[in-house]
């Protein structure tokens, strides 16, 4: 098939990795010739879009049933008019509308399981899905049972940034960078608690990103005596740019389905200091390197060595990070093979 008519939906269109996959897939399959609409409630990252790529609002991000329904109704009567092939659901629930939409239009459907989901209810629909497409062999086998039986891996692709880690700095000061949403499942909490026992060694924590405990993480720094030296930057377009100037990375999280900052650090080339669960095992030779996730205590061991020079994990130079092309073209491919 050649040309295909495919519809992405997902909650909000804002920051984060989810919008970002959306982002990059659907521009990715209109340079290919395929026609896209993106449904959201709508974002910041909608003006990064393809001009080609239509976008419907509706509110797929409220958790009610009637909101949902009324969705899954507009969606459906939108497909049968446009002539949408296939529809492709993120997050849990626009996979409910989905699930409806596709029994109302008669349209297939799948799903890319982004992260390890909870086993509850929230998750019934996910069997029957026309297919799933997990991002880590860590979530395929975590939601083994609750998917489909047409369920592959297709790890997420990085845009290609010509960003290489430079492993300088001007003042020779360490300079540690999070770049993430701010959330407490991110871990950022854990790196903060462990900084304020090293507030003598010499090193500035930019932190990347937006999210709801941002406040609360910056009251925190200021109560354990670290806002002198850990800068919240909000939402930075280029984040590559930041991680090549930087000394190393911390991915702190609790867990995580894959994680789009560990990979685009793996990709520059940057020194890499991760928790030890299963997703990010999974692109790491050894564990040796890896911390304890919410350990305090290894953190800062972990830290310490980091910022003293006295430890540098090995750079994981065997991991293959696959384009936005590669990426795009195996989900087009398992779009196809979903319609013959």
């Amino acid at each position: 098939m050649d040309h295909l008519k495919i519809t992405q939906i997902l909650p909000e269109f804002h920051e984060g990795g989810i919008e970002r996959y959306v982002l990059w897939l659907s521009n990715s399959f209109v340079k290919h010739g395929h026609e896209v609409t993106v449904i959201t409630a709508g974002g910041k990252l909608e003006e990064k879009l393809d001009p080609k790529v239509a976008i419907l609002r509706l509110p797929v991000h409220r958790k009610n049933l009637f909101t949902a329904l009324y969705c899954a109704f507009s969606i459906a009567r939108r497909a049968k008019k446009e002539g949408w092939e296939i529809f492709h659901a993120h997050s849990r629930v626009p996979v409910w509308i989905t699930f409806w939409a596709s029994i109302l239009s008669g349209k297939p459907w799948v799903f890319t399981a982004h992260d390890r989901y909870r086993k509850n209810w929230a998750i019934r629909p996910f069997r029957s899905a026309s297919g799933t497409i997990c991002v880590s062999e860590a979530v395929l086998s975590h939601l083994k049972g609750y998917l489909p039986e047409r369920a592959i891996v297709i790890r997420n692709g990085i845009p290609f940034s010509g960003k290489t880690w430079r492993n300088e700095t001007e003042t020779g000061t360490t300079r540690i960078i999070f770049v993430g949403r701010l959330t407490r499942r991110k871990g950022l909490h854990i790196v903060l608690q462990a900084l304020s026992f090293l507030k003598e060694d010499d090193w500035i924590l930019d932190v990347l990103g937006d999210g709801p405990q941002k406040i609360e993480l910056e009251k925190f720094c200021s109560t354990i005596g670290i806002s002198d030296k850990t800068r919240f930057h909000g939402f930075i377009d280029d984040p590559e740019e930041w991680i090549s100037n930087s000394s190393f990375l911390v991915f702190p999280s609790l867990d995580e389905g894959l994680g789009l900052s560990l990979m685009q650090g793996l990709k520059i080339g940057i020194p890499v200091l991760a928790s030890n669960i299963p997703a990010v095992r999974e692109l790491m030779e050894s564990e040796k390197d890896l911390v304890q996730p919410g350990d305090l205590s290894a953190w800062k061991e972990a830290l310490g060595s980091m910022i003293r020079g006295e430890w540098v994990p090995v750079t994981e130079e065997h991991v293959i990070i696959p384009s936005v092309e590669e990426m795009s073209l195996s989900v087009s491919g398992f779009y196809e093979a979903i319609l013959e």
